[in-house]
């Protein structure tokens, strides 16, 4: 990269890089050209930006990230753009490259996971240090995804020896006799986001397999009553929907060599009028306890569509105003 008083240069490899950062159609240029007032153009294998000095280093700075994130092997989203020229503006930079280069795990397809914001990286650190983590965010945050890719990597890691999946069916009031069907069959809708994520880490053959050993089990939470969990991985999602009494039911089945993670988002509660939700009232008691860990994510967060981050904003401000 050349600079001088109001010009920088970034140049690229070749042009194959050069299509690699600008995105599809140049659709992450027009992100990047929008996002600042100074002139930005593309020629071939180079991006001319004239401008502010000030406004120049930080767009110098938003292509390093995504070269750095392009040559350790990574697809660039559009995501990745917002994000980065987000943090960058906001002074939160620091860790970036660091987040970039650390891979949790690979999946049956071939493709890595890793932290793609900040939040997540403080999640997937918790959860690899803390028996139990909770992680509590906004839709999107990617809070089930990851946790699932945990569970996983301390299976084949031979850390735990099964991974137990639960979530609170609200909706059917935790009484799910009059659902058609086994209970398996049961259950399955509301499980519907573990299991998309664990047919895309492990594949859907591995996953069969599992379930048919009973190395992953998946059942609705008040199933979890009365037993002792040692040596799992466990899960609860959703937890914003469990009761007081659910959530201190849950967390007392842990067992020697077991890990648990904790997820939900506050905003998002299904529960009956006059219930008081038992993550809420969860991170007000076991705050600062030891080796439990508390992520709170933000709409920064949100690895989905850049819609899904602005339509959390405007509800919170609705929220806000009212």
């Amino acid at each position: 990269m050349q600079q001088n008083a109001a010009q920088i240069k970034i140049n690229f490899a070749d042009n194959q890089e050069a299509i690699a950062i600008l995105g599809r159609n140049d659709e992450n240029f027009r992100i990047i050209a929008e996002s600042f007032t100074s002139r930005l153009t593309s020629r071939g294998d180079e991006v001319i930006a004239n401008g502010d000095p000030e406004e120049l280093a930080q767009i110098g700075k938003v292509f390093e990230q995504l070269l750095f994130l392009h040559r350790e092997g990574n697809l660039i989203t559009a995501h990745d753009v917002h994000y980065r020229i987000r943090m960058l503006k906001g002074g939160q930079s620091d860790g970036l490259q660091q987040m970039a280069a650390e891979t949790i795990m690979t999946t049956a397809r071939g493709r890595q996971i890793k932290p793609k914001t900040l939040g997540q990286k403080s999640y997937f650190e918790s959860i690899r240090t803390n028996p139990i983590t909770f992680g509590i965010g906004p839709a999107g945050t990617g809070k089930t995804y990851l946790a699932v890719a945990m569970a996983v990597f301390s299976l084949k890691n031979r850390d735990v020896e099964r991974i137990i999946l639960t979530r609170p069916a609200v909706e059917a009031g935790e009484k799910l006799g009059f659902l058609p069907g086994d209970l398996q069959e049961k259950i399955n809708p509301y499980l519907r986001p573990i299991y998309d994520a664990l047919y895309d880490i492990l594949g859907v053959e591995t996953f069969q397999k599992y379930m048919n050993k009973n190395i992953i089990e998946v059942a609705p939470l008040a199933y979890m009553r009365g037993r002792t969990l040692d040596d799992a991985f466990i899960i609860l999602d959703e937890a914003q929907n469990t009761t007081q009494e659910q959530m201190k039911m849950f967390l007392t089945r842990m067992g020697f060599g077991s890990k648990m993670v904790v997820n939900g988002d506050i905003t998002q509660i299904d529960l009956p009028h006059g219930s008081r939700s038992g993550l809420k009232h969860a991170q007000q008691v076991l705050t600062g306890v030891r080796g439990i860990g508390m992520v709170e994510m933000t709409e920064s967060d949100v690895v989905r569509h850049e819609m899904v981050a602005r339509i959390i904003r405007a509800y919170e401000r609705f929220g806000q105003e009212k």
